[in-house]
């Protein structure tokens, strides 16, 4: 997500085009793919009281698998933006340029967002969803990038925007409820949501701030990524980047368990120890990847992940789509595709059996909608 709308084919037919090192690296792609089959997974378990705590949002104060999918798209959507700057760089083109482009895709990306947040409530909403987030996520990063791209000037920044939102949550008064109030239903984002922002369709917007940061931090890691150190299958050690990855995600996982004893892990409210982790566990987990795909060329490893991630969009918004209008729209004999098909599962292998088919099944089913997509490099980008 975040790379250069546009539908793009140029394939020749039936040729599979593995993505070239110097276009993109595996490592990135491993942990975009990662995220979209996590985010299909937790979207359509189908397993009631038998899911997985993982697979479920954490109460207020933990955290699980589930609350890692949203903050690591934005996370990769952070790494992208410095592979754009530099082809504008490269490209010579002027700053304003830069702007414009970052600004048609911020306002593309609200707009698919509105869309889905539409198709969801049968409706058309205003209302600040997943996609319209990372729009504005986006744009703010990108243009922070602008002014200060170097490596060391982000984690300031970043740091800087976290550390200000924990002490505004931490330490400024909530009316009604008195000072340091951050409780699941008392606390001075809630009061600011509920009171100035919910009625005009801006809820969520004060998060912006925290997710900003979190963008920047995916830029970092990207700035590691495309640093002097070349991957060399024939390394008998780690190269230099593998360190300074597995060093840094080590130090945010820890900083942020750390941080949440003084502010409680919350992704409703993006607090600023939950962002630190999430980004901590993504950077270890492209470590691993840049050590196994990028580092070792283990590349048939990373194509699995490799074939959503490289369509990371598409793989977001198609599959909501088709939920809504045609698994629970249609329906035969007053039961609806979905249903009947779970019915269906459900009735071969019993209620767990079933279940699990169901949702791997529809996994499956969509991966290989991404892997013919991938043969035919049709790819939805903004």
């Amino acid at each position: 997500m975040g790379e250069p709308m546009v539908i793009q084919s140029s394939a020749p037919k039936g040729k599979v085009v593995q993505p070239s090192a110097s276009r993109r690296l595996l490592a990135l792609d491993g942990l975009r793919g990662l995220t979209v089959l996590l985010m299909l997974l937790v979207n359509n378990v189908a397993l009631d009281a038998a899911t997985p705590d993982q697979l479920t949002h954490a109460p207020f104060g933990g955290i699980s698998l589930a609350d890692l999918v949203f903050p690591w798209f934005l996370f990769c959507m952070g790494a992208a933006i410095p592979y754009a700057h530099a082809s504008f760089l490269k490209q010579q083109l002027p700053p304003w340029a830069y702007v414009q482009k970052a600004l048609v895709r911020s306002v593309t990306l609200f707009a698919i967002g509105l869309f889905l947040t539409s198709v969801l409530a049968h409706a058309p909403v205003f209302a600040l969803g997943v996609l319209q987030l990372i729009a504005l996520a986006y744009l703010v990063a990108a243009l922070i990038y602008l002014v200060s791209p170097r490596p060391v000037a982000l984690l300031f920044i970043s740091g800087a925007l976290l550390v200000g939102y924990w002490a505004a949550l931490r330490f400024v008064p909530v009316p009604g409820a008195g000072p340091s109030i951050f409780e699941e239903d008392r606390n001075l984002l809630l009061y600011l949501n509920q009171t100035y922002l919910e009625p005009l369709g801006l809820r969520g917007l004060l998060s912006v701030i925290p997710t900003a940061a979190l963008a920047l931090l995916g830029a970092v890691v990207s700035q590691i990524l495309r640093g002097p150190t070349q991957p060399d299958p024939s390394a008998n050690r780690l190269a230099p980047i593998s360190l300074e990855l597995i060093v840094l995600g080590s130090l945010l996982t820890l900083g942020g368990w750390l941080w949440s004893f003084s502010l409680p892990f919350s992704k409703t409210f993006w607090t600023s120890p939950y962002i630190l982790f999430s980004a901590g566990l993504g950077t270890l987990i492209i470590a691993l990847f840049y050590l196994l795909f990028d580092l070792k060329g283990w590349r048939s490893l990373a194509f699995p992940l490799s074939v959503p991630g490289s369509n990371a969009l598409l793989a977001y918004v198609a599959p909501i789509v088709f939920k809504v209008w045609i698994l629970q729209g249609w329906s035969i004999h007053g039961q609806s595709l979905q249903k009947l098909w779970l019915n269906t599962m459900v009735s071969l292998d019993g209620p767990i059996l079933g279940g699990w088919l169901y949702t791997l099944s529809y996994i499956a089913g969509w991966w290989l909608v991404l892997f013919w997509l991938y043969r035919k490099q049709v790819f939805l980008r903004v």
